[in-house]
């Protein structure tokens, strides 16, 4: 039997300092690892869908994706979309095989086109995760000193929808602007005003009890600025539980920066960025540009005193595209002039 066990291979859940503001740019998206029964071929056929599978609804940021008919008959041919592959054996006791399978992201995202599905690109907001468990000791934070287990399985869940992870110091900072029962009722203005000092965008609470039945229940809710959703969740594990909150953040944050990818016109969309005064701050530009997986080039035209012009060749319109540069605080943007014209001052 096969099942995909990411594991972490970009560091997903960050318990240190408090977060600066800025995007991550998180790493193999396009790889996935399955724990497979053997070397047999077939073993390797199952394991790539699975792999892909993951790998699909990851980048997309939505699970809907499996569901559209040019997917799911890739699905069926998804050896001939791995890159490469390698076998790992899990020195612990249980010494399970698993497989890891990377896929060619400028496949990827052609095979998402196609299918005129979104690509969530690689810079992505992380979200601040307030968790609350109700066992025998009582009501407590959940920190990786307490659940451990629980801290790595959120950890896994997360990791394979490519949502990084904040946790809070739970020091006395945090401690005397909300307490564990606000975070239990799930208080919004007191979770927003605790969320303050680590500079995100995207907070999640939770509170989460192991009833009689064997079932877990609790409840999620995320914020987004003023955006609020709450989903009551009836699990049969602690693992489901955090699976649906990893499911409700993706789907939240896809909705928001995953864009359709669709070739614009040959002129491609002009863009302006004052404050650059050196090579280094003009390299750093166009390196982060042209690691967005939907800009194909971004090719010099102008360069004068404190100001480079650029010409995008981009899968996507300026409007788009402006969402997703907006993840980079040091571009910071200025008025346009055109429809297919974006400005920005650089900042040091």
């Amino acid at each position: 039997m096969l099942r995909v066990v990411c594991r972490v291979f970009g560091p997903l859940l960050l318990f240190l300092m408090p977060y600066s503001g800025h995007a991550l740019v998180m790493q193999d998206l396009y790889a996935a690892e399955v724990e497979v029964a053997g070397h047999g071929q077939q073993a390797r056929l199952d394991a790539s869908h699975e792999a892909l599978s993951e790998v699909l609804v990851r980048v997309s940021g939505s699970a809907a994706v499996l569901q559209n008919p040019v997917i799911a008959a890739a699905l069926k041919r998804a050896t001939s979309y791995v890159r490469q592959y390698s076998y790992t054996l899990d020195e612990g006791a249980t010494g399970d095989l698993a497989l890891r399978l990377e896929f060619d992201d400028s496949v990827i995202s052609q095979l998402l086109t196609e299918a005129e599905e979104p690509l969530w690109t690689a810079n992505r907001q992380p979200v601040l995760i307030w968790l609350v468990v109700d066992g025998p000791k009582g009501r407590q934070f959940a920190t990786k000193e307490l659940v451990p287990e629980l801290m790595s399985e959120l950890d896994r869940e997360f990791s394979r929808r490519g949502v990084p992870v904040q946790i809070p110091l739970y020091d006395l900072v945090d401690t005397s602007r909300v307490g564990v029962e606000q975070v239990w009722r799930l208080h919004g203005p007191s979770l927003r005003a605790a969320s303050g000092r680590y500079g995100v965008q995207d907070i999640l609470a939770g509170r989460l009890v192991a009833v009689s039945t064997g079932r877990w229940i609790g409840e999620w809710t995320y914020f987004a600025g003023q955006h609020r959703v709450d989903r009551s969740i009836s699990a049969d594990s602690a693992e489901a539980f955090l699976r649906s909150g990893a499911s409700i953040v993706a789907e939240e944050m896809a909705a928001r920066y995953a864009v359709a990818p669709s070739m614009v016109g040959a002129h491609g969309i002009g863009v302006s960025v004052t404050g650059v005064y050196n090579y280094a701050d003009y390299a750093n530009i166009i390196t982060w540009l042209e690691g967005l997986e939907l800009i194909e080039h971004a090719n010099l035209e102008v360069i004068r005193a404190g100001e480079i012009q650029l010409r995008l060749v981009a899968q996507a319109s300026a409007r788009q595209l402006a969402a997703i540069i907006a993840l980079n605080e040091r571009l910071v943007q200025l008025p346009s002039t055109g429809n297919d014209q974006l400005s920005y001052q650089w900042q040091n």
